[in-house]
């Protein structure tokens, strides 16, 4: 009798573990980051989607340690990279961490590539400080690193600096110092904006591909929920700094259970809508981000009642793998046109 081998069940990359990051003003505490829970395993790719000020982009600094203090700090929480919190690491420490085992791609490419260095400088600094390679040594990899990245010439732009580059060229350059160390987690926070659509399909194709390729895992953080739909295998929707709704990509988006999330999907634009029909929106605004008693999203969502306006909804279980913190959830349903 033979016995099928024990499939060994993967373990956490990263395990984020109620994450509270606020910032400090006229002596008043606003909540960026509320309790924020989630995991990321190896080779995967999660999407962190929300308005903007919904706190996505400080999740982002509050993983890579990069949160201004002051005015910001990390309150409580864990970051735990293969079982190593980060939080507890010296800023020494946690620079051995940043980039060589952790990497950001920032939002705007032009404000983050220095204006004055060369990009072929740029990406050897790193290759150098992390990598420990010799100046030829970093020349020659910083030249592979752009052509892995499909930027083309790569021994003649090597030698450019960022302004002469296009907008997709100068987010290959900063996919390429992302991935100079080849990091086991790649944080890319809205890689495509300001991209035209065609640059911004390239782009993410690319991330997907180097996903694939060196198993690095991806944290996707992006406004756009059709992005995530062709990307992601799981999203977590973020509102006011909560994680209000939490599963995989299928789950949310054929059987949403957040009026929020709800209210996101129905305001993607369809090829198959009537030209004349009206897009959805969201009425009302971002929230203040102040503690307040209830639900953050009670005063916009059509479903609240009494006590979404005086107790704050729990993260709780809707369906294996699926969470959502909403007392209505179960009024919440998709109809697809």
């Amino acid at each position: 009798m033979t016995t099928k081998p024990v499939k060994e069940k993967k373990s956490k990359l990263l395990e984020v573990r109620n994450l509270r990051t606020v910032f400090r003003k006229d002596d008043e505490d606003i909540i960026a980051v509320n309790n924020l829970s989630f995991d990321l395993n190896p080779g995967e790719i999660v999407g962190l989607v929300g308005e903007s000020g919904c706190g996505k982009s400080v999740t982002a600094l509050s993983l890579m340690g990069l949160v201004p203090d002051p005015p910001g700090k990390i309150m409580g929480g864990e970051v735990l990279l293969e079982g190593k919190n980060l939080i507890n690491l010296s800023e020494n420490n946690m620079q051995k961490v940043r980039g060589k085992e952790i990497s950001m791609i920032f939002q705007e490419p032009m404000t983050s590539l220095n204006p004055v260095l060369t990009i072929g400088e740029q990406i050897t600094e790193i290759l150098e400080l992390h990598g420990g390679l010799s100046s030829k040594e970093a020349i020659k990899e910083a030249i592979s690193l752009l052509k892995l990245v499909g930027l083309p010439d790569p021994e003649l732009r090597i030698n450019e600096h960022p302004h002469k580059l296009s907008g997709g060229q100068r987010q290959r350059v900063m996919i390429a110092i992302a991935l100079s160390c080849n990091p086991k987690i790649l944080i890319a926070d809205e890689p495509t904006t300001a991209l035209d659509v065609t640059i911004q399909t390239q782009i993410l194709e690319l991330i997907q591909k180097l996903t694939k390729d060196i198993g690095t895992s991806v944290i996707l953080i992006t406004h756009n929920l059709g992005i995530l739909a062709r990307y992601a295998s799981k999203i977590h929707v973020m509102y006011a700094g909560n994680l209000i709704e939490s599963g995989s990509t299928d789950e949310i988006f054929y059987n949403p259970k957040h009026p929020y999330t709800l209210g996101l999907l129905n305001s993607v634009p369809r090829l198959d809508f009537d030209p004349k029909m009206e897009l959805s929106t969201i009425l009302g605004e971002v929230p203040d981000l102040t503690l307040k008693p209830g639900c953050s999203f009670a005063p916009r969502c059509q479903l609240a009642t009494k006590k979404c306006i005086s107790t704050v909804p729990p993260l709780t279980e809707s369906k294996k793998g699926h969470m959502v913190a909403c007392w209505e959830s179960s009024k919440v349903t998709r109809k697809l046109r």
